[in-house]
């Protein structure tokens, strides 16, 4: 096997050392000890970790575990697709769609986990299953971190679970563009497009800020999996490993309106696809 680019590590180490995992030594700190203990990205597990102190685990968790599954979770036959359409409309929450995911699962387990309700609702089964399953093994490994695992207590307010994602995910995040129909990546300067799958594509008025689950590349650079952000948040998400990241100043030109960007600094946590 051929070792990684020297530049691909030192962005992997970097992210690491943002989200903090890693000291200025290079070292494991304590919080990266407890997310090497999730057999997931280090962005979810930090996400996971980070929903304790928003008391929103119970949540966070099923929604890293749907993002899992997320591409195979909706079918849609060629007699039924008007159906199928609409059944996956009927989902759409506001905020984006990881709360489109949280959902569809709150709404499976009401029914104790019915086949039958996959089957009507034009969802997979397997890939709910699947989704059933790590979600359960990301359980125990909380309790195993002592990660406590509470609920929302404001089902109202989605802020806490928003903040919660945005402390792992905040590498993975883009700012609207003075022409309204795409993004640019806060960290690489990269024009980007939200999927035409997303609830949030076509919004009017449009999202200013969003944070994304993956970047695919196709015929251009999609958003996949997209939430509604503020900008505000992603200094909350980096303080106190890595204030380098995000300035005060950037985010404040973002959050009013200017679309000045912050320097870049890298790239990291992109997938890509053909």
């Amino acid at each position: 096997m051929d070792p990684p680019p020297g530049e691909t590590l030192m962005r992997a180490l970097e992210l690491l050392y943002a989200l903090g995992a890693l000291n200025d030594r290079g070292e494991l700190t304590k919080l990266g000890r407890r997310m090497a203990e999730f057999p997931v990205d280090p962005m979810l597990s930090k996400a996971i970790i980070a929903s304790e102190n928003y008391r929103c685990t119970d949540e966070v968790l099923t929604i890293i575990s749907m993002l899992q599954e997320s591409g195979s979770l909706f079918y849609r036959p060629k007699d039924k697709k008007l159906h199928a359409d609409q059944a996956r409309q009927n989902f759409v929450r506001a905020g984006g769609d990881h709360f489109t995911l949280l959902n569809v699962w709150e709404q499976w387990a009401e029914t104790n986990y019915s086949q039958q309700f996959c089957y009507e609702q034009f969802l997979q089964f397997k890939s709910l299953s699947r989704a059933r399953d790590i979600r359960d093994q990301l359980a125990g490994l909380c309790e195993r971190v002592e990660v406590v695992v509470e609920s929302n207590p404001n089902t109202n307010d989605i802020t806490p679970i928003q903040k919660a994602i945005t402390a792992g995910y905040f590498y993975n995040t883009a700012q609207l563009q003075k022409s309204g129909d795409s993004y640019r990546t806060l960290k690489t300067n990269q024009t980007v497009y939200i999927h035409p799958s997303s609830s949030l594509f076509h919004q009017t008025p449009p999202v200013k800020s969003v944070l994304y689950y993956e970047l695919v590349m196709t015929s251009k650079s999609y958003l996949r999996q997209v939430m509604e952000i503020k900008p505000q948040w992603l200094l909350e998400g980096t303080l106190p490993f890595a204030p380098h990241y995000f300035k005060p100043a950037d985010l404040e030109q973002l959050a009013t309106g200017d679309k000045k960007m912050p320097k870049t600094v890298g790239s990291a946590g992109e997938k890509s696809r053909t």
